[in-house]
C-alpha cells in the first residue's frame, strides 16, 4: 500500500521486510510485535492490501456490533494494535482455518495481552516476527563497502579497507541517534528530550495497561535506569533491586523480576540468552541472560549520558556500544532466521555474541570499542572457542570482531574485523 498517502510520510525500507514477505508466503497470519514507535504500522501497511486501526473509535464501535466485519478486506489485511481487542485473535484463527491460502492477515501489537490468549491457539497458523528499532545500517544509510552478515555465514570475506574509519565522535553520535524512525532526523538534544518522555510514558501509562502495580511511576523509571546501567551484563534481580531501593527502600528481587517481565511484554527489555554448547573442559556454562533496552539511545537517555559525558566516560560508552552491536546483530540476523546469544563459562571465557542458525551453523562475535583493541578481540575469540567442543557443535562459520573505530580486514587466522558502521544484513 502507499504508506505516504495513509500516514503522510514515505516508507523507508527495513531489514524486517524480507522476513515479513517470506512469512506471509508460509502462514495464514503474521504477528509483528515490538515496542511502541519502532515502525510496525508503517512496515505492515507497506506489505498490506487493506487495513484497519483497531484502536480507532470507529473500529471500536464496529467491534461491538459486527466484530467479524473487521476482518473483511483484501489480503493481506492489517489489524493494527490488535491487542486492544484480544477477541480478534480467535476470529483471525478461525478465518485462517477456513482457507488454505497463506498471507491472509498481519497483526501488529506493542504489548502481549494480559491473559496471554495467544500462547496455545496459534500453532501452525501464525508466525511471529519482532520489529526492533533501526540498526545503524538502516538509520545511517551507509554507502561504505559493507560486511554482510549473511555472506559471512556463506564463507564470504570482505576486502581490506583501512581508509574509511569512524572516529570516536562519530561513534558517539551514531549511538545517541535513536533507532525509532520518527526520531532519526532530530538533533541529539531534541531526541534526548523525546527519549526521556518515552521512558516517562512507559512508566506512567504503558506498564499499568498490563497489570496493576503497587509502586509509583518513579520506581519503574528508576528500574529502567538501573537496567541501562547494566546493559550487556548478566545482572541479577537482586542487584537491580539494590539500585531501585533509592526510591523504593522495601522493594525486593521478586518484585523486580515481575516488573522486568512486564517490560519484556512491552518489548522495552530484550534478554540475550546464554548459549550452552558442549565444552572440552570441566568449566560450567553460565546461563544468566544479559538484558538490553529496546534501543541503546534509550539507555543513554535513561542514564542522562550525552555526547560530552560519553566522550570522557569510556567505560559507559563501551557498555552502551556493546549493547548497540548486540541490538544490530539481532536486527540483521533476523533476516536469515538467526538468534543471538552470549557465551560465558565458569573459567571466565566469554564471547559477546553467538549467532546461531536453524541448520546448526554458528558465528562468534567479540565487541571492542576502539580499533586499537582489535588484536585483543582476536585473541579473546580464539581462547574462548578453544574451550568449546567443536567436534560436537562444529567449527564456527566465522569469527568476527566488531569495533567502533577500526578498519575492515581479515586477520591471518581468518577472523574478520570491521566497524559497526560497516555491518549489513
Amino acid at each position: 500500500m502507499n504508506v505516504a498517502e495513509i500516514l503522510g510520510q514515505a516508507y523507508k525500507p527495513r531489514v524486517i521486510d524480507k522476513a515479513l514477505h517470506r512469512s506471509l508466503d508460509a502462514a495464514g497470519a503474521v504477528v509483528v510485535e515490538g515496542a511502541r514507535a519502532t515502525g510496525k504500522t508503517m512496515t505492515a501497511l507497506h506489505a498490506s492490501h487493506s487495513y484497519v486501526f483497531v484502536d480507532d473509535a470507529d473500529a471500536q464501535r464496529t467491534l461491538e456490533i459486527a466484530p467479524r466485519s473487521i476482518l473483511t478486506g483484501q489480503s493481506p489485511r492489517l489489524l493494527d494494535e490488535w491487542q486492544v481487542a484480544p477477541e480478534l485473535w480467535n476470529l483471525v484463527r478461525r478465518a485462517v482455518d477456513a482457507t488454505t491460502e497463506p498471507g491472509q492477515f498481519i497483526l501488529t501489537g506493542s504489548a502481549v495481552p494480559n491473559d496471554d490468549i495467544t500462547r496455545h491457539t496459534g500453532a501452525g497458523r501464525f508466525i511471529r516476527l519482532r520489529q526492533r528499532t533501526m540498526s545503524w545500517w538502516e538509520k545511517l544509510g551507509s554507502t561504505r563497502s559493507l560486511v554482510s552478515l549473511a555472506e559471512l555465514f556463506e564463507g564470504g570475506r570482505p576486502s581490506t579497507d583501512t581508509t574509511k574509519q569512524t572516529d570516536l565522535e562519530e561513534v558517539i553520535d551514531n549511538l545517541l541517534r535513536p533507532g525509532f524512525p520518527a526520531m532519526t532526523a532530530l538533533g541529539l538534544e531534541q531526541s534526548a528530550d523525546r527519549l526521556v518522555a518515552y521512558v516517562d510514558e512507559v512508566a506512567r501509562a504503558d506498564i499499568t495497561r498490563l497489570a496493576a502495580i503497587r509502586h509509583e511511576p518513579e520506581v519503574i523509571k528508576q528500574l529502567i535506569t538501573a537496567l541501562a546501567r547494566s546493559v550487556a551484563s548478566d545482572v541479577t534481580f537482586k542487584t537491580l533491586a539494590a539500585d531501585v531501593r533509592v526510591v523504593a527502600p522495601m522493594i525486593n528481587a521478586e518484585t523486580i523480576s515481575t516488573y522486568v517481565e512486564l517490560l519484556e511484554r512491552l518489548f522495552i527489555v530484550e534478554p540475550q540468552n546464554a548459549w550452552a554448547p558442549s565444552l572440552r573442559s570441566r568449566a560450567r556454562v553460565r546461563t544468566t541472560p544479559k538484558l538490553h533496552l529496546v534501543d541503546p539511545s534509550l539507555a543513554a537517555a535513561a542514564l542522562g549520558a550525552g555526547a560530552q559525558h560519553l566522550s570522557t566516560d569510556l567505560v559507559t560508552l563501551g557498555m552502551l556500544f556493546e549493547s548497540a552491536v548486540v541490538h544490530d546483530l539481532m536486527v540483521l540476523a533476523s533476516e536469515i532466521n538467526g538468534q543471538v546469544h552470549h557465551y560465558r563459562d565458569s573459567y571466565g571465557s566469554e564471547i559477546d555474541a553467538i549467532i546461531t542458525l536453524r541448520d546448526g551453523r554458528w558465528g562468534a562475535v567479540e565487541v571492542k570499542l576502539g580499533g586499537g583493541q582489535m588484536l585483543t578481540g582476536v585473541e579473546s575469540l580464539r581462547h574462548a572457542i578453544d574451550q568449546i567442543d567443536t567436534d560436537i557443535v562444529g567449527e564456527p562459520a566465522f569469527r568476527l570482531v566488531v569495533t567502533g573505530t577500526g578498519p575492515t580486514l581479515t586477520a591471518d587466522d581468518g577472523t574478520v574485523i570491521t566497524s559497526l558502521s560497516n555491518l549489513a544484513p
